[in-house]
């Protein structure tokens, strides 16, 4: 085994998650909007990941990325499971802006495709996730990652339980 040179750090930091009791209150979209513009802290993950909710409206969440070294698995690309947490907040934020104060919700299940491949020289990515069907009590969302020239990086549709 080599022993390989370590030289490079990263720090962050993210507000209390408690934070978000805030916005307890409110329904998704004015609680997204408040995160999207910086009233209301964004949950850990997002500092983590490196990721941010750029905008918001009913039924559709879209948030952009920067790939870096830090998202790197061990065949120098971007892991999956980067494209996985985007593709997943995209969908669970779209279904969250339509819901009314009170009204949560949680994933059923993911079904992720990985398109194309992801590096620190793709630059800035979006990632768009809109809901598809509503019903009573589960919602279908879907989301595409793409590059800036529009290529698709990766989809994946999502179904979110209601809990009332």
């Amino acid at each position: 085994m080599t022993n390989v040179q370590l030289d490079r750090e990263r720090a962050y930091t993210w507000a209390d998650p408690r934070g978000m009791a805030a916005g307890a209150g409110l329904d998704g979209l004015t609680l997204l909007r408040r995160v999207a513009d910086g009233s209301l802290p964004a949950p850990p993950i997002a500092h983590t990941m490196g990721f941010d909710l750029e905008s918001v409206e009913n039924g559709r969440a879209v948030f952009v990325l920067t790939p870096a070294e830090y998202h790197y698995n061990p065949i120098g690309s971007v892991h999956g499971g980067v494209y996985a947490t985007l593709l997943d907040s995209a969908c669970g934020c779209a279904v969250h802006s339509t819901l009314p104060a009170g009204v949560r919700y949680t994933s059923l299940d993911l079904d992720v495709k990985f398109l194309g491949r992801m590096t620190t020289d793709t630059g800035l990515v979006r990632c768009e996730g809109w809901v598809v069907h509503a019903g009573r009590s589960t919602v279908l969302a879907r989301a595409e990652l793409r590059n800036e020239a529009g290529k698709l990086l990766g989809e994946a549709t999502s179904s979110c339980l209601l809990l009332r």
